[in-house]
């Protein structure tokens, strides 16, 4: 019944005896924007890296559209914390760079000159398209030196989005800006769920699906329709045996986009914030992996938000 996007089942990885991930399920559908928490070296990178391809799950499997994932692909994007900007080209050349290498080659571009440069036109538009959507559509012009930390963020988000992935990775990548620059930079993804929903209601495929990774539980909650909880800290002497399995998915909840002026909204917002630090981040506090995993209950009740929000029944 949902367009998923995303699959990992029974995603298990280990390095040497260092047991990181164990039996991670999960399914993200197209136009969700998720984030996922947890404790420091709980293996949220790792999860990310088995996503990208780059380090296959020892057990289990990644699925892109019902497609094993056996390496890296077009179709799935990241940003990481540390944008990778070049530093001599401008911000709409650094967007425009991505589709030039995907698309072209040296000798296409040397010997077919004439075609390269209409091509070439359309993928500077592309950016200039793209960039005015993260709002940086006055600083085509400008370098990397020229901008804010806030501003590269937002140009290294076109950066991937202009690729048109099916899934979007945020690796932490609000962590290293100011807290103004960061409300900022929230608003944006907000932004981009809004144009999910316009193109939900128009009958249109949502176009960013986005998994985000924040050590911030506010952010967590604020910026996502829905999310996750890794850890290491759950009851696994119910189903595993020792030595300790790894970390796994144990909270996976609704999240509704939260108005901050709303007191009822407001008081939502502190409860599922306290129980996430509880369920996932307490280690004297352990809970069974299933205890606390209930967004497709959510979902099935109609608590659904976003896309996962529940489709009316036609009048009779």
């Amino acid at each position: 019944m949902h367009d998923i996007v995303l699959e990992c089942r029974g995603v298990s990885k280990r390095f040497g005896e260092h047991r990181v991930l164990h039996d991670v399920n999960l399914q993200i559908v197209r136009g969700q924007i998720v984030s996922l928490v947890g404790p420091s070296g709980c293996g949220k990178s790792t999860l990310l890296r088995a996503i990208l391809g780059t380090h296959p799950p020892d057990s289990g499997e990644v699925l892109m559209n019902g497609r094993p994932v056996t390496g890296p692909g077009r179709d799935r994007g990241i940003v990481y914390q540390r944008y990778g900007l070049y530093p001599f080209l401008t911000a709409r050349q650094n967007v425009a760079f991505g589709p030039m290498l995907d698309e072209t080659n040296l000798a296409f571009r040397f010997f077919q000159f004439p075609r390269w440069l209409a091509l070439r036109r359309k993928h500077l538009a592309s950016a200039d398209t793209m960039l005015e959507r993260v709002q940086m559509g006055k600083a085509l012009h400008r370098y990397p030196e020229e901008l804010s930390g806030g501003m590269c963020q937002r140009v290294a988000i076109a950066q991937a989005l202009v690729m048109k992935p099916e899934i979007l990775l945020l690796d932490e990548p609000f962590g290293a800006l100011d807290e103004a620059t960061r409300e900022e930079m929230q608003e944006m993804l907000l932004q981009l769920y809004a144009e999910n929903l316009e193109a939900k209601a128009a009958g249109r495929k949502p176009p960013y699906t986005i998994l985000i990774i924040t050590h911030e539980l506010n952010e967590a909650i604020y910026v996502a329709d829905r999310v996750l909880g890794l850890s290491q800290y759950w009851r696994w002497e119910d189903t595993c045996g020792p030595p300790h399995p790894g970390a796994t998915i144990i909270y996976d909840a609704v999240s509704p986009v939260f108005s901050k002026c709303a007191e009822a909204e407001a008081a939502a917002f502190v409860r599922q914030r306290e129980e996430m630090r509880r369920v996932i981040f307490e280690p004297a506090e352990r809970f069974g992996r299933d205890s606390h995993t209930r967004f497709w209950k959510q979902c099935a009740a109609g608590e659904g938000v976003g896309v996962m929000a529940s489709v009316p029944k036609a009048a009779s």
